[in-house]
Protein backbone atom coordinates (compact mmCIF):
# COMPACT_ATOMS: atom_id res chain seq x y z
CA UNK A 1 0.00 0.00 0.00
CA UNK A 2 1.46 3.10 -1.04
CA UNK A 3 2.02 6.17 1.79
CA UNK A 4 -0.61 8.79 2.14
CA UNK A 5 0.80 12.73 2.61
CA UNK A 6 -1.84 14.22 5.26
CA UNK A 7 1.09 17.22 6.43
CA UNK A 8 0.38 20.09 3.84
CA UNK A 9 0.53 22.66 6.20
CA UNK A 10 4.43 21.82 6.76
CA UNK A 11 5.10 21.67 3.37
CA UNK A 12 2.99 21.04 0.33
CA UNK A 13 3.99 18.61 -2.53
CA UNK A 14 6.04 20.87 -5.06
CA UNK A 15 3.51 21.53 -7.97
CA UNK A 16 3.87 20.36 -11.80
CA UNK A 17 3.69 24.41 -13.02
CA UNK A 18 6.22 25.29 -10.17
CA UNK A 19 9.02 22.41 -11.40
CA UNK A 20 8.55 23.82 -15.20
CA UNK A 21 9.11 26.81 -14.27
CA UNK A 22 12.29 26.13 -12.44
CA UNK A 23 13.45 24.28 -14.86
CA UNK A 24 13.07 26.51 -17.61
CA UNK A 25 14.89 29.42 -15.20
CA UNK A 26 18.18 26.90 -15.07
CA UNK A 27 18.93 27.05 -18.56
CA UNK A 28 18.89 31.14 -18.01
CA UNK A 29 22.92 32.07 -17.83
CA UNK A 30 22.28 35.96 -16.71
CA UNK A 31 22.74 37.96 -13.50
CA UNK A 32 19.12 39.66 -12.82
CA UNK A 33 21.48 42.73 -12.14
CA UNK A 34 23.23 42.79 -15.29
CA UNK A 35 22.16 45.08 -17.99
CA UNK A 36 23.02 42.86 -20.96
CA UNK A 37 20.41 40.74 -22.92
CA UNK A 38 20.81 37.34 -20.59
CA UNK A 39 20.78 39.74 -17.03
CA UNK A 40 17.38 41.30 -18.68
CA UNK A 41 16.17 37.83 -19.23
CA UNK A 42 17.20 36.51 -15.72
CA UNK A 43 15.22 39.76 -14.42
CA UNK A 44 12.20 39.21 -16.27
CA UNK A 45 11.87 35.55 -15.03
CA UNK A 46 12.06 37.41 -11.13
CA UNK A 47 9.76 40.57 -12.35
CA UNK A 48 7.35 37.86 -13.77
CA UNK A 49 7.21 36.07 -10.41
CA UNK A 50 6.70 39.26 -8.45
CA UNK A 51 3.89 39.95 -10.31
CA UNK A 52 2.37 36.59 -10.01
CA UNK A 53 2.92 36.50 -6.29
CA UNK A 54 1.17 39.91 -5.87
CA UNK A 55 -1.94 39.03 -8.12
CA UNK A 56 -2.50 35.79 -5.62
CA UNK A 57 -1.76 38.35 -2.41
CA UNK A 58 -3.96 41.54 -3.80
CA UNK A 59 -1.03 43.89 -3.74
CA UNK A 60 1.17 46.03 -6.20
CA UNK A 61 4.08 44.57 -7.69
CA UNK A 62 6.56 46.80 -6.26
CA UNK A 63 5.02 45.70 -2.93
CA UNK A 64 6.79 42.27 -3.09
CA UNK A 65 10.42 41.53 -1.51
CA UNK A 66 11.97 37.98 -2.50
CA UNK A 67 13.64 36.81 0.43
CA UNK A 68 14.89 33.40 1.79
CA UNK A 69 11.66 32.50 3.31
CA UNK A 70 8.25 33.28 5.39
CA UNK A 71 11.20 33.76 8.39
CA UNK A 72 13.65 35.99 7.15
CA UNK A 73 10.87 38.48 6.05
CA UNK A 74 8.96 38.42 10.05
CA UNK A 75 12.69 39.15 11.21
CA UNK A 76 12.69 42.15 8.56
CA UNK A 77 9.98 43.27 10.00
CA UNK A 78 10.56 42.67 13.45
CA UNK A 79 14.24 43.56 13.85
CA UNK A 80 12.82 46.92 11.91
CA UNK A 81 10.44 47.65 14.89
CA UNK A 82 10.96 51.31 16.81
CA UNK A 83 7.70 50.72 18.95
CA UNK A 84 5.97 48.29 21.18
CA UNK A 85 6.03 45.20 19.27
CA UNK A 86 2.76 43.36 20.39
CA UNK A 87 2.45 39.13 19.06
CA UNK A 88 -0.80 37.82 18.99
CA UNK A 89 -0.29 34.25 20.59
CA UNK A 90 -1.40 31.82 17.53
CA UNK A 91 1.54 33.62 15.61
CA UNK A 92 4.18 30.85 14.52
CA UNK A 93 7.82 31.16 16.05
CA UNK A 94 9.31 33.23 13.15
CA UNK A 95 8.18 36.06 14.92
CA UNK A 96 8.45 35.12 18.45
CA UNK A 97 12.81 34.74 18.02
CA UNK A 98 13.90 38.10 17.12
CA UNK A 99 12.63 40.18 20.20
CA UNK A 100 13.60 39.94 23.48
CA UNK A 101 10.76 38.11 25.80
CA UNK A 102 10.50 40.91 28.61
CA UNK A 103 9.76 43.54 25.44
CA UNK A 104 7.03 41.34 23.79
CA UNK A 105 3.22 42.18 24.94
CA UNK A 106 1.54 39.21 24.41
CA UNK A 107 -1.68 39.29 22.58
CA UNK A 108 -3.92 36.74 24.38
CA UNK A 109 -6.35 34.42 23.05
CA UNK A 110 -9.54 32.95 23.87
CA UNK A 111 -10.28 28.63 23.54
CA UNK A 112 -11.54 29.56 20.14
CA UNK A 113 -8.10 30.64 18.96
CA UNK A 114 -8.87 34.17 18.60
CA UNK A 115 -7.60 37.28 19.69
CA UNK A 116 -8.98 39.39 22.74
CA UNK A 117 -9.08 42.57 20.43
CA UNK A 118 -10.51 44.75 23.25
CA UNK A 119 -7.57 43.91 25.29
CA UNK A 120 -5.17 44.65 22.62
CA UNK A 121 -6.90 48.04 21.77
CA UNK A 122 -6.92 48.84 25.63
CA UNK A 123 -3.24 48.24 25.08
CA UNK A 124 -2.21 49.79 22.17
CA UNK A 125 -3.54 53.02 23.75
CA UNK A 126 -1.84 52.72 26.73
CA UNK A 127 1.64 52.26 25.49
CA UNK A 128 1.77 54.95 22.56
CA UNK A 129 0.73 57.73 25.50
CA UNK A 130 4.01 56.38 26.84
CA UNK A 131 6.03 55.49 23.77
CA UNK A 132 4.97 58.13 21.40
CA UNK A 133 5.71 55.63 18.59
CA UNK A 134 3.44 53.60 16.59
CA UNK A 135 3.30 49.41 17.81
CA UNK A 136 3.82 46.69 15.14
CA UNK A 137 1.38 44.01 16.06
CA UNK A 138 1.76 40.51 14.76
CA UNK A 139 -1.19 37.90 14.40
CA UNK A 140 -1.90 35.24 11.73
CA UNK A 141 -4.31 35.56 9.26
CA UNK A 142 -4.26 31.21 10.06
CA UNK A 143 -2.75 29.44 12.71
CA UNK A 144 -0.69 26.73 11.20
CA UNK A 145 -1.85 23.93 13.81
CA UNK A 146 -5.19 24.39 14.47
CA UNK A 147 -6.13 25.81 11.04
CA UNK A 148 -8.35 28.73 12.91
CA UNK A 149 -8.70 31.85 10.89
CA UNK A 150 -8.78 35.23 12.25
CA UNK A 151 -12.10 36.31 12.74
CA UNK A 152 -10.78 40.45 11.90
CA UNK A 153 -11.60 41.99 15.43
CA UNK A 154 -7.66 43.02 15.37
CA UNK A 155 -8.17 44.79 12.38
CA UNK A 156 -10.46 47.54 14.54
CA UNK A 157 -7.84 47.93 17.27
CA UNK A 158 -5.40 48.62 14.58
CA UNK A 159 -7.51 51.64 12.68
CA UNK A 160 -8.22 53.07 15.64
CA UNK A 161 -4.91 53.31 17.02
CA UNK A 162 -1.05 54.25 15.53
CA UNK A 163 0.01 50.44 14.95
CA UNK A 164 1.61 48.78 11.88
CA UNK A 165 0.04 45.16 11.63
CA UNK A 166 2.11 42.27 9.91
CA UNK A 167 0.18 39.60 8.83
CA UNK A 168 1.15 35.84 8.54
CA UNK A 169 -0.40 34.85 5.41
CA UNK A 170 1.77 32.24 4.84
CA UNK A 171 -1.28 29.00 5.69
CA UNK A 172 -3.89 31.12 4.31
CA UNK A 173 -3.07 33.29 1.13
CA UNK A 174 -3.73 30.15 -1.41
CA UNK A 175 -6.77 28.48 0.98
CA UNK A 176 -9.20 31.56 0.77
CA UNK A 177 -9.13 34.71 -0.78
CA UNK A 178 -6.36 37.54 1.09
CA UNK A 179 -6.50 41.24 0.26
CA UNK A 180 -3.66 42.75 1.53
CA UNK A 181 -4.59 46.45 0.15
CA UNK A 182 -6.45 46.85 3.14
CA UNK A 183 -6.03 49.92 5.34
CA UNK A 184 -5.61 47.96 8.53
CA UNK A 185 -2.63 45.77 6.54
CA UNK A 186 0.46 46.86 6.89
CA UNK A 187 2.93 43.96 5.83
CA UNK A 188 2.52 40.18 5.09
CA UNK A 189 4.65 37.16 5.07
CA UNK A 190 4.66 34.39 2.60
CA UNK A 191 6.44 30.73 2.18
CA UNK A 192 6.29 29.64 -1.25
CA UNK A 193 6.46 26.03 0.02
CA UNK A 194 3.18 26.35 1.99
CA UNK A 195 1.13 26.66 -1.78
CA UNK A 196 3.26 24.32 -3.55
CA UNK A 197 6.53 26.15 -4.52
CA UNK A 198 10.25 25.48 -3.60
CA UNK A 199 11.60 25.60 -0.05
CA UNK A 200 13.84 27.95 0.92
CA UNK A 201 11.94 31.27 -0.63
CA UNK A 202 9.12 33.34 0.27
CA UNK A 203 8.43 37.16 0.39
CA UNK A 204 7.54 40.45 2.79
CA UNK A 205 5.03 42.52 0.98
CA UNK A 206 5.06 45.80 2.03
CA UNK A 207 2.78 48.48 2.00
CA UNK A 208 3.44 51.32 -0.62
CA UNK A 209 4.50 54.32 1.72
CA UNK A 210 6.32 52.13 4.31
CA UNK A 211 9.80 50.87 4.13
CA UNK A 212 12.15 48.67 5.85
CA UNK A 213 15.93 49.32 6.72
CA UNK A 214 17.74 46.16 5.06
CA UNK A 215 19.37 43.93 7.86
CA UNK A 216 21.50 42.09 4.75
CA UNK A 217 23.26 44.54 3.06
CA UNK A 218 25.35 44.76 -0.32
CA UNK A 219 24.36 45.30 -3.77
CA UNK A 220 21.20 46.60 -2.89
CA UNK A 221 19.10 43.77 -4.36
CA UNK A 222 15.02 44.19 -4.04
CA UNK A 223 14.97 47.92 -3.91
CA UNK A 224 17.48 47.91 -1.45
CA UNK A 225 15.39 46.28 1.28
CA UNK A 226 17.38 43.04 0.88
CA UNK A 227 20.55 42.15 -1.11
CA UNK A 228 22.50 39.50 -2.60
CA UNK A 229 21.75 38.08 -5.98
CA UNK A 230 18.21 36.95 -6.07
CA UNK A 231 17.30 33.54 -5.93
CA UNK A 232 15.85 33.16 -9.53
CA UNK A 233 15.47 29.73 -9.95
CA UNK A 234 13.47 29.64 -6.48
CA UNK A 235 11.25 32.62 -7.39
CA UNK A 236 10.66 31.51 -10.94
CA UNK A 237 8.75 28.29 -9.22
CA UNK A 238 7.18 30.26 -6.57
CA UNK A 239 5.73 32.75 -8.74
CA UNK A 240 4.35 29.74 -10.70
CA UNK A 241 2.67 28.35 -7.64
CA UNK A 242 1.04 31.35 -6.92
CA UNK A 243 -0.23 31.60 -9.84
CA UNK A 244 -1.45 27.80 -10.20
CA UNK A 245 -2.39 28.46 -6.27
CA UNK A 246 -4.78 31.48 -7.46
CA UNK A 247 -6.38 28.96 -10.51
CA UNK A 248 -7.38 26.52 -7.25
CA UNK A 249 -9.30 29.68 -5.77
CA UNK A 250 -11.25 30.44 -8.71
CA UNK A 251 -11.97 27.15 -9.07
CA UNK A 252 -12.86 26.11 -5.65
CA UNK A 253 -11.05 23.59 -5.18
CA UNK A 254 -10.52 23.85 -1.81
CA UNK A 255 -14.18 23.22 -0.94
CA UNK A 256 -13.98 19.49 -2.07
CA UNK A 257 -11.15 19.64 0.12
CA UNK A 258 -12.80 21.05 3.12
CA UNK A 259 -15.53 17.99 2.60
CA UNK A 260 -12.98 15.67 3.02
CA UNK A 261 -11.97 17.18 6.59
CA UNK A 262 -15.36 17.03 7.55
CA UNK A 263 -15.36 13.20 6.91
CA UNK A 264 -12.77 12.74 8.66
CA UNK A 265 -13.52 14.36 11.87
CA UNK A 266 -17.27 12.77 11.65
CA UNK A 267 -15.70 9.19 11.08
CA UNK A 268 -13.31 10.03 13.80
CA UNK A 269 -15.99 10.90 16.36
CA UNK A 270 -18.11 8.35 15.60
CA UNK A 271 -15.53 5.86 17.77
CA UNK A 272 -14.09 8.15 20.33
CA UNK A 273 -15.26 9.99 23.33
CA UNK A 274 -11.97 11.32 24.59
CA UNK A 275 -10.40 13.15 21.49
CA UNK A 276 -11.03 16.69 21.21
CA UNK A 277 -11.35 18.35 17.94
CA UNK A 278 -9.63 21.78 18.81
CA UNK A 279 -11.22 25.11 17.18
CA UNK A 280 -13.76 22.86 15.50
CA UNK A 281 -16.32 25.76 16.76
CA UNK A 282 -14.11 28.61 14.85
CA UNK A 283 -13.88 28.93 11.30
CA UNK A 284 -11.42 26.99 10.04
CA UNK A 285 -8.86 26.63 7.05
CA UNK A 286 -10.95 23.76 4.62
CA UNK A 287 -7.69 21.58 5.19
CA UNK A 288 -6.67 21.19 8.88
CA UNK A 289 -7.52 19.50 11.66
CA UNK A 290 -6.14 19.63 14.87
CA UNK A 291 -6.62 16.55 17.44
CA UNK A 292 -5.89 15.90 21.12
CA UNK A 293 -6.02 12.53 23.16
CA UNK A 294 -5.28 13.62 26.37
CA UNK A 295 -2.34 11.20 27.47
CA UNK A 296 -1.74 9.84 24.29
CA UNK A 297 1.62 11.87 23.45
CA UNK A 298 1.95 13.45 20.17
CA UNK A 299 5.05 11.87 19.34
CA UNK A 300 3.81 8.42 19.62
CA UNK A 301 1.02 9.26 17.83
CA UNK A 302 3.24 10.96 14.53
CA UNK A 303 5.47 7.62 14.82
CA UNK A 304 2.66 5.21 15.05
CA UNK A 305 0.78 6.94 11.50
CA UNK A 306 4.25 7.21 10.29
CA UNK A 307 4.70 3.31 10.45
CA UNK A 308 1.23 2.51 9.48
CA UNK A 309 2.10 4.58 5.99
CA UNK A 310 0.56 7.90 6.98
CA UNK A 311 2.86 10.99 7.45
CA UNK A 312 0.94 13.32 9.93
CA UNK A 313 2.85 15.91 12.31
CA UNK A 314 2.72 17.80 16.34
CA UNK A 315 1.99 21.11 15.55
CA UNK A 316 4.27 23.42 13.72
CA UNK A 317 7.08 21.67 11.66
CA UNK A 318 9.33 24.40 11.69
CA UNK A 319 11.44 23.13 15.07
CA UNK A 320 13.93 21.43 13.54
CA UNK A 321 12.19 17.83 14.48
CA UNK A 322 11.77 19.05 17.90
CA UNK A 323 8.36 18.07 18.90
CA UNK A 324 7.31 20.61 22.20
CA UNK A 325 4.02 21.32 23.77
CA UNK A 326 2.13 23.26 21.70
CA UNK A 327 2.27 26.99 23.15
CA UNK A 328 -0.86 27.95 21.04
CA UNK A 329 -2.98 25.26 22.60
CA UNK A 330 -1.84 26.08 26.27
CA UNK A 331 -2.70 29.75 25.30
CA UNK A 332 -6.39 28.42 24.39
CA UNK A 333 -6.64 27.41 27.87
CA UNK A 334 -5.65 23.37 27.02
CA UNK A 335 -3.34 21.88 30.21
CA UNK A 336 -0.19 20.16 29.36
CA UNK A 337 -1.60 16.73 28.88
CA UNK A 338 -4.18 17.88 26.30
CA UNK A 339 -1.61 20.50 25.00
CA UNK A 340 1.27 17.81 24.63
CA UNK A 341 -1.29 15.05 22.88
CA UNK A 342 -2.04 17.00 19.97
CA UNK A 343 -1.72 16.07 16.35
CA UNK A 344 -2.21 17.89 13.24
CA UNK A 345 -3.93 16.12 10.07
CA UNK A 346 -3.65 18.63 7.28
CA UNK A 347 -5.14 17.67 3.70
CA UNK A 348 -4.36 18.93 0.15
CA UNK A 349 -6.24 19.05 -3.48
CA UNK A 350 -4.29 15.75 -4.43
CA UNK A 351 -6.06 14.04 -1.37
CA UNK A 352 -8.69 11.12 -1.93
CA UNK A 353 -11.67 9.87 0.14
CA UNK A 354 -9.91 6.49 0.02
CA UNK A 355 -6.96 7.72 1.58
CA UNK A 356 -9.04 9.37 3.81
CA UNK A 357 -10.92 7.00 5.28
CA UNK A 358 -7.43 4.55 5.21
CA UNK A 359 -5.61 6.87 7.89
CA UNK A 360 -9.38 7.27 10.00
CA UNK A 361 -9.16 3.25 10.17
CA UNK A 362 -5.43 3.33 10.96
CA UNK A 363 -6.17 5.78 13.74
CA UNK A 364 -8.86 4.32 15.85
CA UNK A 365 -6.57 0.98 15.58
CA UNK A 366 -4.30 2.67 17.34
CA UNK A 367 -6.55 4.69 19.38
CA UNK A 368 -7.64 1.51 20.62
CA UNK A 369 -4.82 0.32 21.74
CA UNK A 370 -3.87 3.13 23.51
CA UNK A 371 -7.51 2.42 25.49
CA UNK A 372 -6.56 -0.50 26.15
CA UNK A 373 -3.30 -0.15 27.36
CA UNK A 374 -4.69 3.21 29.38
CA UNK A 375 -7.72 0.67 31.43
Amino acid sequence: MSRVYLDYNATAPLRRDARAAMIAAMDEVGNPSSIHAEGRAAKAIVEKARAQVAQLVGCAPTDVVFTSGATEAAALIVQNAKGAVFISENCHDCFWAHVDEDAIRHIPIDHDGHVDSAWLDMELQKTHKILRQPSLVAHSLANSETGVLEQGMIRRAVLDNPAQLVMDCAQAVHRGSVCFNEPWNSFAILSAHKLGGPKGVGALVIRQGLDVQAQIKGGGQEMGRRSGTENVIGIAGFGAAAEAAARDLANDVWDRVAQLRNILEKALEAETKNTIFVGKGSKRLPNTSCLATPGWKSETQVMQMDLAGFAISAGSACSSGKVKTSRVLKAMGYDDLTASSAIRVSLGPETTEDEVLRFVDAWLKAEKKFRAKAA
